[in-house]
């Protein structure tokens, strides 16, 4: 991945990401959906759980994790994001999760419940 662009790097770790959901037994409902003028990388059924992750891939810890990316204003487009999609499908009684799954090189770490509304 080192010679790539941003996009590409971009791309094949959610790609991975995918893989990895499914790998766990999530259902996958949407990739890079966009709701109340968010995109939102996956949206994702674990059990009954919905949940909207953000996927972030880097090829080293140069500028800090993957993860450290995910500020709070970032958190707060997601959650604007994932109301979108609650209102747009008529989702109701159901227990959302907002997750951040980290690719860098060969690892991936997904954090369940990464942040909060």
């Amino acid at each position: 991945m080192r010679n790539l662009n941003t996009k590409a790097i971009g791309d094949i770790g959610e790609e991975i990401a995918v893989l990895h959901l499914i790998h766990k037994g999530y259902k996958i409902l949407e990739r890079n959906a966009e709701y109340s003028g968010v995109e939102i990388d996956i949206i994702a059924k674990d059990g009954k759980t919905l949940v909207f992750c953000e996927v972030k891939t880097r090829n080293n810890v140069a500028f800090g994790r993957p993860v450290e990316a995910v500020t709070r204003q970032k958190q707060l487009r997601y959650i604007q994001g994932a109301k979108g999609y609650i209102l747009s499908n008529r989702v109701k009684n159901t227990d959302i999760r907002f997750d951040v799954i980290e690719v860098l090189e060969d690892e991936i770490n997904h954090i369940k419940a990464a942040f909060e509304c």
